[in-house]
């Protein structure tokens, strides 16, 4: 097998996305929400939802990445990166879910 640059660019390029999206999420503690007021609570679920949405896109580029046959290993790559991201949406989701319940305790609008 012969390595040329327009041959490793491929596998260049997700090990980018793979190291690139390694990103860890903070533990969810109920406990930081309730220092926050009604306003960053509402800023918090909207920044949530973005991290939410752009994880969702950058999962579906990876799982929608077409992997030569002949790149050994490349589909488990790809299949570990989307993995990933779908443990870190269910993280987000998870996160997003207290910063709510947080919301409808503290502030009569959000009811």
């Amino acid at each position: 097998m012969k390595f040329t640059p327009t041959a490793i660019l491929p596998m260049t390029a997700l090990l980018l996305v793979v190291t690139g999206c390694s990103s860890t999420t903070a533990s969810i503690s109920p406990a930081k929400y309730d220092k926050m007021n009604c306003a960053e609570l509402n800023n918090a679920v909207g920044d949530t939802a973005t991290d939410i949405s752009r994880t969702a896109i950058a999962r579906g580029k990876v799982a929608n990445t077409s992997v030569p046959n002949w790149l050994l290993g490349g589909e488990r790559v790809k299949t570990a990166v989307a993995d990933r991201e779908s443990a870190r949406i269910e993280r987000l989701q998870q996160q997003q879910q207290a910063i709510v319940t947080a919301r409808k305790q503290r502030c009569p609008s959000a009811q």
